[in-house]
């Protein structure tokens, strides 16, 4: 379904029945801010609480959180490689759409961006550049291993190894995610001393979110290289001269 325009074109769009049907008024209010305060999000103009399933969520309570309010059809498409299983698990998380006159994203959000990420996917998928290439990754562990016992670069072999896990992070190297985890825990964990589960934990709330303040983990880590734009880049360091002041207080 191609993207909606804002308030200004608003072209109705065709309803379930026996759907509750919301405005992004109400959408925007449930997003998790506040004691005891909901999350509900919104998928191809589906309405989902995913308030309580977010404690449950694999890829972490932060990550979903972090879209309570918003539009996540293509945070969805994205970590998602296996959409008909997970659809299942939502039907149970349903609770409306979005009414006929709404548009498909929030206001703030610009409808050539949107088309022109969703077309570039669909190239990129087209030409097959996210199927896994086992004869490379294959070589580069064996890469790895080969600097490991030869202990000739330790620069190159750590930054060897740091790439290789992140591709497997992302589950680019196999097909299914389980051997991907595996082999992650055994380069970052066992071969580097590092936790996957941290890791996958900053990781994916960085793609969730790239360079938003406050949900981008990579911003806190490294403000100054990071955060890019003047708004932000004030943002960032009005916050950082806070932390600084209070920690002098005291």
């Amino acid at each position: 379904m191609p993207p909606q325009t804002g308030s200004a074109e608003k072209d109705t769009q065709p309803v379930s029945a026996f759907l509750q049907l919301f405005t992004w008024e109400e959408i925007k209010i449930h997003n998790g801010h506040g004691q005891g305060q909901k999350q509900w999000l919104v998928i191809d103009r589906k309405v989902y609480d995913v308030s309580k399933f977010s404690r449950q969520h694999p890829g972490g309570s932060r990550v979903i959180s972090h879209y309570a309010g918003q539009d996540a059809t293509d945070a969805f498409v994205a970590f998602h490689n296996d959409k008909s299983l997970v659809k299942k698990y939502l039907k149970s998380l349903l609770i409306g759409e979005l009414a006929p006159d709404q548009p498909s994203f929030e206001s703030n959000k610009k409808k050539s961006l949107l088309e022109d990420f969703r077309e570039l996917r669909c190239t990129v998928e087209k030409m097959g550049l996210l199927r896994p290439n086992y004869t490379f990754f294959f070589l580069i562990f064996l890469h790895i291993m080969v600097l490991d016992a030869a202990s000739c670069d330790p620069f190159v072999f750590q930054i060897q190894m740091g790439w290789f896990q992140h591709d497997l992070g992302h589950c680019s190297v196999f097909r299914k995610p389980k051997w991907n985890r595996l082999l992650q825990i055994v380069v970052i964990s066992v071969l580097k001393g590092l936790p996957a589960s941290w890791w996958n934990h900053l990781h994916n709330q960085h793609h969730a979110k790239p360079n938003c303040f406050r949900k981008d983990p990579d911003l806190n880590m490294h403000p100054l290289l990071f955060s890019l734009g003047k708004t932000l880049s004030v943002e960032v360091i009005r916050c950082s001269l806070w932390v600084l002041l209070a920690v002098g207080a005291v």
